[in-house]
């Protein structure tokens, strides 16, 4: 077990040594995140995993300053009822997203962002009261918005920590999941 923390320590050291120059570049990325997704709403109060994926563009603004646009698809995972409503089914958030992201360099390495946009969600659920559940199966068009912080490796690749809300309601069922994910994002 000591070899393998020292083994890390010295992988993550010789990493952090790297030389690095701040993301001050025009290009096209990619990004893919996972994580824990939460929906504490009405009959709901559950979690499971949820994961994204991204493509996009950012142009510099700014030797530290990056802006651009993106677009993915978010699956929010799939949850349950709390106890003591039957007939209420599962609950499920999935969808497509467009919108702007920001990417703000504190040093060499380190790194804020921020991102928003439109929502397109798959929305299934129930709602009402528990003697007649209502039923919902349609799509939401809403928005979404999150932050984080990371890490740049190089020019070309980062990890970050990420929180996302998605907005997502439709013929009376309303819905917010959130996000907790790690990201992984490549740029060329």
């Amino acid at each position: 077990m000591k070899n393998t923390l020292l083994a890390l320590a010295l992988s993550t050291a010789g990493l952090a040594a790297l030389p690095v120059h701040a993301a001050d570049t025009n290009g096209w990325f990619v990004n893919g995140n996972v994580g824990q997704s939460n929906l504490s709403k009405g009959a709901y109060d559950d979690n499971d995993t949820g994961f994204g994926a991204n493509v996009g563009y950012r142009w510099a603004l700014a030797p530290n300053f990056l802006l651009g646009v993106e677009g993915g698809y978010t699956d929010l995972g799939n949850v349950s009822p709390k106890s003591g409503y039957p007939g209420f089914a599962d609950a499920e958030v999935k969808g497509w997203n467009l919108g702007v992201n920001g990417h703000f360099n504190i040093n060499d390495n380190w790194y804020l962002s921020g991102r928003a946009g439109f929502f397109r969600a798959d929305l299934k659920g129930s709602y009402g009261v528990l003697e007649a559940p209502i039923h919902v199966d349609d799509n939401s068009n809403k928005w979404y918005a999150g932050a984080g912080f990371g890490y740049d490796f190089s020019n070309n690749f980062s990890v970050g920590l990420n929180y996302d809300y998605y907005k997502a309601e439709k013929n009376g069922l309303k819905f917010d999941p959130d996000l907790v994910s790690v990201s992984a994002e490549y740029r060329f």
